[in-house]
């Protein structure tokens, strides 16, 4: 149940960090070191001075290999477990990344020309990812006495341009101009995954043949000195490893088993101006930016759990689409350099590895096949590309199978009523434009009026104000007026009736004056 659990949540991309040693050129300009590993902790720091203040920015990744790890150090920590998880029946991608001359296609490939294993069948040193993953399939394969087949394919990514590394040399002439290289469509295969249409796939019965098809692709591959570096790979690399294994059931059935191993090196990530390049070679790298800006922005959408993933935007992340989110296991290599002159591109390559760790695959193992079917297939696409060879010689078209005829005609039908109502809606749309437009007149006009009379309506409010602010002044002036009356009463009040009460004592007085008057006179 737990397992299950882990599964419907995915499993993280394994992101490996490799720091390459000083070069000749940074060892004779004595170029300070600004990256330091710490392989057992699986941390990188880089120091930064910044207004005069140090400062460390500390990443860790699932792996670290400093300056003096090898090629075999790698591959057998990081490379290993992946190889014999492809022949268990999974897809699986490494691919590199990082700035020009850091090591890239050395960490994946090393020295072609060195690469052919001797007579004893041990591989030079500094042989990189591919050769050893080659070495390692064909040697498991023969362990195991398994009868199984293997096919590989190399393509090239250049300014959005596919072409077949593999692809067969006329006899008459070599091709050699870039222009004669014929770039290949890149389709959907029905099943949420893309193939590219035309791609040779060789089917190979040795290591050696591999490294010999491996060592002429490599030949082929553009590349351009730049200031970073002097042979530097101007596109990105595809190179897959197909196996197909026989296996057999209790019940004496043969099954095939599918593991493919996608082995991508990518071109350099360095920021234009540093890189030296002018005119055409700028307008190159720019477009390798751009395809490793969308590699950038597909990640933060998978980091993020956007609703909407921009596989679409470029043919690099659409040949990526599984190994990103998908059910391939996938491993990233990030190269960097040590020295002061790269701190900027380092410290990139460290930001967009460490957020593709957040990235969350659901592998899932292929689905074994019957042999009966996988041979009724074989047959099929057979006959299919017999067809078509046919229709090519006799120049009468080229064919296309009834199935895939008819789902074109319906995606050109579907299309062309999906075009049909866009027009319909543009149409609905410029009208209520339209309307908008007529609407936004009128309301403009009623603000206009609307402006006068405010202007208006203020001026007389200003005068009322002017004439409230007169009658407030006359208020308080009336106010004091009255309260000085009211005051001048209240004395007048006061002295009014302190005159009563002396006159009703005067009053009382003369009263009895007059009383003892009578009696005086009553008396006489």
């Amino acid at each position: 149940m737990a397992n299950r659990h882990d599964k419907d949540k995915g499993v993280n991309v394994q992101v490996l960090l490799r720091c390459r040693p000083f070069n000749e050129e940074e060892v004779r300009s004595n170029a300070p070191q600004v990256v330091t590993c710490t392989e057992w902790q699986r941390e990188v720091t880089v120091c930064q001075n910044i207004a005069s203040k140090q400062i460390d920015r500390t990443f860790t990744f699932d792996k670290v290999f400093g300056p003096s790890a090898q090629q075999k150090d790698l591959y057998d920590q990081a490379v290993v477990p992946i190889v014999n998880e492809v022949l268990e029946g999974f897809n699986c991608t490494i691919f590199a990344y990082g700035q020009t001359g850091t090591g890239k296609t050395y960490t994946m490939e090393g020295d072609c020309k060195k690469t052919k294993s001797g007579q004893n069948g041990e591989l030079p040193s500094d042989a990189g990812v591919i050769p050893r993953a080659v070495k390692q399939i064909f040697d498991t394969l023969e362990s195991q006495n398994a009868e199984y087949s293997v096919k590989v394919t190399f393509l090239e990514l250049y300014n959005e341009e596919i072409t077949d590394l593999l692809a067969p040399e006329e006899l008459s002439k070599v091709v050699t101009d870039e222009k004669q290289r014929k770039p290949l469509a890149l389709m959907e295969d029905g099943k949420g995954g893309v193939l590219v249409r035309g791609l040779e796939e060789e089917i190979v019965t040795s290591a050696n043949e591999i490294f010999t098809l491996l060592e002429r692709g490599s030949a082929k591959r553009r590349t351009a000195e730049t200031l970073l570096n002097k042979q530097s790979s101007r596109s990105h690399s595809l190179f897959s490893i197909t196996i197909h294994i026989k296996e057999a059931t209790p019940e004496g059935e043969e099954l095939i088993k599918c593991g493919k191993l996608n082995l991508v090196d990518l071109a350099g990530s360095e920021n234009i101006s540093r890189s030296g390049a002018r005119e055409g070679r700028a307008r190159e790298a720019g477009e390798i930016n751009k395809s490793l800006l969308t590699l950038g922005r597909v990640i933060t959408a998978l980091v993020e759990h956007l609703g909407h993933i921009p596989y679409r935007d470029s043919k690099l992340t659409r040949l990526l689409r599984d190994s990103l989110g998908g059910r391939t296991k996938t491993c990233i290599i990030a190269t960097v350099s040590p020295s002061v002159h790269c701190l900027e591109e380092t410290l990139s390559t460290l930001d967009y590895a460490h957020r593709a760790k957040n990235i969350k695959n659901k592998p899932e193992v292929n689905q074994k096949m019957m042999k009966s079917t996988l041979i009724k297939d074989l047959y099929c696409e057979i006959e299919r590309l017999k067809t078509e060879v046919y229709a090519a010689r006799e120049k009468s078209g080229v064919y296309i199978p009834k199935e895939r005829y008819y789902q074109e005609e319906a995606e050109k039908k579907a299309m062309a009523d999906k075009i049909e109502q866009m027009d319909y809606t543009l149409e609905v749309n410029n009208k209520r434009i339209e309307d908008l437009q007529d609407r936004y007149e009128t309301k403009q006009q009623l603000c206009t009026e609307l402006s006068s009379k405010l202007e208006f309506t203020q001026k007389i409010l200003e005068q009322s104000r002017k004439t409230i602010s007169a009658l407030k002044e006359d208020y308080k002036q009336a106010q004091f007026a009255i309260k000085e009356r009211e005051y001048i009463i209240s004395h007048h009040r006061k002295a009014e009736n302190t005159l009563t009460e002396q006159a009703s004592k005067l009053r009382y007085d003369l009263e009895r004056s007059v009383q003892d008057v009578a009696g005086l006179f009553a008396k006489i």
